[in-house]
């Protein structure tokens, strides 16, 4: 686990904070959860530069069924703090993609959005109807999936959030979506039909060159750093491929 008092985030912003450690705890509950070391110029990257102040800190792990599960913090010039995060699946077990994105500009939360992304051509039909079952209706500024968004599931959740218990019903969201997540994930068996371990391979890939066309993410790393450099960060951090 990441030294806690490296990331201002996690300390100062008890929304983050808060979906920070139900993330946590549900991912704990995972069958052999192992970290994943990666360079560590791309685990902690920190900056004091007056007016280019920035923080961002990763935690990557594994576990049965999952090949990677990774969490990004960040905090750039002191107010924009945005909590990452994405369990890609092992293709060898039937478990979706799930997602999740915060980012809060100040005291405005203006994109908050989880899903559970179909990782095969049918496989949502075996958790849309629970995900459906999530109460959602006290969310007053839904927001439109933007064109790439095809990749997420019917039930994908995407709003802006304006009060305190709007942002204490995403929280909620967030954990029933997990909460589903770990169920679905301790009832795959692994797969040994090569047809269906390349078509969820395929999903993944998809799912990875989709969030690539999400030019915000581009767009705020390059304020900070070169072209080279942020590419590379999305392409092997953010959105590896297989």
């Amino acid at each position: 686990m990441l030294s806690e008092s490296l990331t201002k985030t996690k300390l100062t912003d008890p929304l983050i904070l808060e979906l920070l450690q139900n993330i946590r705890e549900h991912r704990s509950m995972l069958e052999d959860l192992k970290i994943i070391k990666i360079d560590p110029k791309l685990t902690n990257i920190i900056s004091k530069e007056i007016g280019r102040e920035l923080c961002i800190e990763n935690e990557f792990h594994k576990a049965k069924g999952f090949r990677k599960l990774h969490i990004e913090v960040a905090e750039f010039s002191q107010n924009l703090r945005i909590l990452h995060c994405v369990f890609f699946p092992d293709p060898k077990f039937d478990i979706p993609i799930f997602g999740m994105d915060l980012v809060k500009i100040n005291d405005i939360v203006s994109a908050a959005i989880v899903d559970l992304s179909p990782a095969s051509q049918h496989q949502g039909l075996k958790y849309e109807k629970l995900l459906s079952e999530v109460d959602k209706s006290s969310f007053t500024s839904l927001r439109e999936i933007p064109k790439w968004g095809g990749i997420f599931s019917n039930n994908v959740f995407f709003a802006s959030l304006k009060s305190k218990s709007e942002k204490i019903d995403f929280c909620r969201v967030v954990d029933q979506y997990l909460s589903i997540l770990i169920e679905l994930s301790k009832k795959a068996k692994p797969e040994v039909n090569e047809e269906i371990i390349q078509e969820r391979t395929d999903f993944q890939k998809n799912y990875c060159v989709q969030q690539m066309k999400n030019e915000k993410t581009s767009m705020v790393l390059l304020k900070y750093f070169d072209e080279k450099w942020v590419n590379n960060y999305i392409e092997t951090v953010l959105f590896d491929f297989l």
